[in-house]
């Protein structure tokens, strides 16, 4: 009997068998690789290419509200670290440092920037004396090292990543606060109209807001597995780091203040939240916004009839160019190719053969949904725009309901663990106490507070875990 063909090159994994489809995912799709380094990835140029659109997106949407491009060292001096004491204490197990150059022990031990409040802020107090140096808008795109020692997991939690950090600094909180809208509005947009996540912004408790900030506000989407990944993040550090670094101005009265500051990150950890939302179990799937390969065409080749199905490919490339398309003419089988632009996530499929080229028209294949339509040639240029358009609503959409079809409430502890293991995101009343939350995650396996919702506390209220009363309602999942 002869061996069955074993699939080497497609996705073999279930997308309900998350964690193997996803790395099947992202080496067969390419879009990264493992490296000798444990939870260190090399972005290939699948990836790397959407990641430049997020961050030219971004840039564009930063530049609008007044905020600049620089570049700081990425080694931080440990009395600089040590200086805001909750900051240093929130990232003190994750920090990779450097005691030695060559064989020769440094003067002073330097982090690996794992963020760059310290290295910037020192420059700050130098550069800010007046209230007419403010507001400062600076924002960086950088590499940070996080050395969790959980298990990695590509894209989603690894311990070198990229994100950009916007540090800003001003005169009065009332500015500082203004900026938290205007900034979260860019990510979101970015987020929502170009990658088509549905995410939800939401207050962290005092808990899981960004060590050293008076309060955090982060987008949180729903991943396929059941878990919530935490997205683009919002912090404003009111004057705790100006007293840390002593920045200070004076202001139009010549009086000496301290300045009120904000940071704002998103990270590549979105490029994994994109492509395991989208994906399916044939392999990548593209918002069109975020790839500029749009279509895809395949020659259908019969016996005979050779060269005018090649030169109608051609021809169709040439007057398709400009919307993305693009032409596969090697001399791999159809359904090869089928199976290949499928598993890297083309928008797109033309797929034409004699019979198309004496009606002078293609069969098209949306890879969203795989439906296949008869498109005249001449009507194209119409038609390539508008079915890009309705994939891009359509993944929206699907990220949306697959949020709001998991969203339920409950009042009673047992019944909340239940609910996760459903993998559920459940709004819970609960105290503002920091070991609530742990007994919480404790009995929930691992589940936390994603934020705090906008539903008002009743009387009479209480605390999920401690049976006191509630200070307000909770959104629970587990997350990255």
């Amino acid at each position: 009997m002869a061996k069955e063909k074993i699939n080497t090159r497609g996705i073999t994994a279930g997308k309900d068998d998350f964690s193997e489809w996803f790395s099947q995912l992202m080496i067969k799709a390419g879009l990264a690789d493992y490296t000798k380094v444990s939870g260190c990835l090399v972005f290939r140029p699948a990836s790397w290419a959407v990641w430049e659109k997020i961050r030219f997106l971004c840039d564009e949407r930063f530049k609008k509200i007044g905020i600049e491009n620089v570049y700081f060292p990425m080694f931080i001096p440990e009395s600089l670290l040590k200086k805001e004491a909750e900051h240093v204490k929130g990232f003190s197990a994750e920090v990779a440092w450097i005691e030695k150059a060559g064989d020769s022990p440094l003067g002073e031990r330097l982090a690996i920037r794992p963020t760059s409040e310290a290295i910037m802020y020192d420059s700050f107090s130098k550069w800010i004396r007046s209230w007419r140096d403010l507001p400062l808008k600076y924002n960086q795109w950088v590499n940070v090292v996080r050395w969790e020692f959980s298990h990695p997991v590509p894209f989603l939690r690894t311990r070198e990543f990229i994100f950009n950090e916007i540090h800003t600094v001003h005169s009065n909180e009332v500015d500082a606060h203004k900026e938290a809208k205007m900034i979260l509005d860019a990510y979101k947009d970015v987020c929502e109209n170009h990658m088509a996540l549905y995410g939800v912004v939401g207050r962290k408790t005092e808990k899981e807001k960004f060590a050293g900030a008076v309060y955090t506000e982060k987008i949180h989407y729903a991943m396929p597995n059941g878990r919530v990944i935490e997205g683009p993040a919002f912090h404003h550090d009111g004057q705790n780091f100006a007293k840390a670094y002593d920045i200070k101005f004076l202001d139009k009265n010549e009086n000496e203040v301290f300045a009120y500051q904000n940071t704002a990150a998103i990270s590549t950890r979105m490029l994994g939240a994109m492509f395991a939302i989208h994906s399916d179990d044939k392999g990548l799937i593209l918002p069109p916004k975020m790839t500029e390969k749009k279509a895809v065409i395949v020659p259908i080749i019969v016996k005979g009839k050779e060269n005018e199905v090649i030169e109608a490919v051609k021809d169709l490339e040439r007057s398709l160019h400009s919307l993305g398309v693009f032409s596969d003419l090697s001399d791999s089988r159809a359904g090869e190719k089928f199976n290949e632009w499928e598993l890297k996530g083309i928008p797109i499929r033309l797929e034409v053969g004699p019979k198309d080229v004496e009606s002078k028209s293609v069969v098209m294949v949306r890879r969203d949904n795989f439906e296949k339509s008869k498109v005249l040639v001449k009507d194209l240029k119409k038609k390539i725009p508008e079915v890009l358009e309705d994939i891009q609503n359509v993944l929206l959409k699907r990220s949306k309901k697959s949020w709001e079809s998991r969203l339920i409430e409950s009042d009673d502890l047992d019944d909340l663990v239940e609910k996760i293991n459903e993998k559920k995101i459940v709004e819970v009343p609960l105290s503002s106490n920091s070991e609530v939350e742990d007994i919480l995650k404790e009995r929930t396996a691992g589940a936390k507070v994603l934020y705090i919702s906008e539903k008002k506390v009743g009387k009479g209220t209480k605390c999920i875990v401690s049976g006191k009363d509630a200070a307000y309602y909770v959104f629970v999942a587990k997350t990255y």
